[in-house]
C-alpha cells in the first residue's frame, strides 16, 4: 500500500468512525458540536494506534471501540454535574477524557495507577488540547488534593465499597459518586449501605446501543 492509499484508508476509518460516534450519541439524545465529533474520533484513533504496541484495551476493533468505550462513557453525560470532576481508575481515559471533551468548560481529573495508560492520556491531552483535562499516576487511596471534587466517576473500576473507601477523602461533602455498573449491584450496594455516612441518590438503567448486557449508573452521596 502506497502512501496516498494508507492516508485514503486513514480518512475512511475516521469517517466511519465519526459517523458512528454522531449516531450514537444521537440515540443517547446528544446533539454533538462538529469540534466534540472530530475530538471523539481522534481520541479513538490514537486510542487504536497506542492500543497496538501497548495493549491499552482488550478491544481491537475501532469501531467496537467507539460503542464499547465512547458510547458508553458518553451515556453518563446528562447526569454529570459539579464544576471539578475525579475520575478513578480511569484506564486510557474512560469515561474521563470522553467528559472533559463535551464539558470543556469544566476541570477534570483522571487517575489511574498503570503508567502506561496516564502517559497514552497525556499523550491525548496533548494531541487533542485539552487544557481542562489533568492526567494523574497515583494509587486513589495516596492521591491527596487541597479542594475537594464535586463529583466522583469511575467505570468498571472496583466495588462500591472499596471505591467509597478510597476516595472519600477527595469528595467534598455535598459532592455524589457516579459509578458505572454493569448489572444491578445488588449485593454491593446491600453491603454499602449497612455504612451510614452514604446514601442512594439512584440507581439508573442505561441503554448503550451496539453493546449487550445491561449498564447502570449508581449514584452516591454522603449521608447528611
Amino acid at each position: 500500500m502506497n502512501a496516498s492509499q494508507s492516508s485514503l484508508t486513514d480518512h475512511s476509518l475516521a469517517q466511519t468512525l465519526q459517523n458512528d460516534i454522531g449516531r450514537g450519541a444521537k440515540s443517547l439524545g446528544l446533539d454533538l458540536s462538529p469540534v466534540q465529533a472530530d475530538l471523539l474520533t481522534r481520541y479513538v484513533l490514537l486510542l487504536n494506534k497506542w492500543n497496538k504496541a501497548y495493549n491499552l484495551t482488550a478491544i481491537r476493533d475501532p469501531r467496537e471501540m467507539v460503542f464499547r468505550h465512547i458510547v458508553d462513557s458518553l451515556s453518563i453525560v446528562p447526569h454529570i454535574s459539579g464544576e471539578v470532576i475525579l475520575d478513578v481508575g480511569s484506564g486510557p481515559g474512560l469515561p474521563g477524557v470522553v467528559l472533559a471533551i463535551m464539558y470543556p468548560d469544566k476541570q477534570f481529573t483522571t487517575l489511574d495507577s498503570n503508567g502506561k495508560k496516564t502517559r497514552f492520556m497525556l499523550q491525548a491531552k496533548l494531541d487533542l488540547q485539552l487544557n481542562n483535562l489533568e492526567v494523574t499516576n497515583s494509587r486513589v487511596e495516596s492521591f491527596q488534593v487541597d479542594v475537594p471534587f464535586d463529583a466522583i466517576t469511575s467505570r468498571a473500576f472496583s466495588s462500591l465499597v472499596n471505591m467509597v473507601d478510597g476516595t472519600k477523602h477527595l469528595l467534598s461533602p455535598s459532592g455524589v459518586y457516579l459509578a458505572m455498573k454493569g448489572l444491578y449491584p445488588e449485593e454491593e450496594l446491600k453491603e454499602l449501605m449497612d455504612r451510614h455516612e452514604i446514601e442512594l441518590v439512584g440507581c439508573e438503567p442505561l441503554k448503550v446501543p451496539g453493546t449487550d448486557g445491561d449498564r447502570h449508573l449508581v449514584i452516591l452521596r454522603n449521608r447528611h
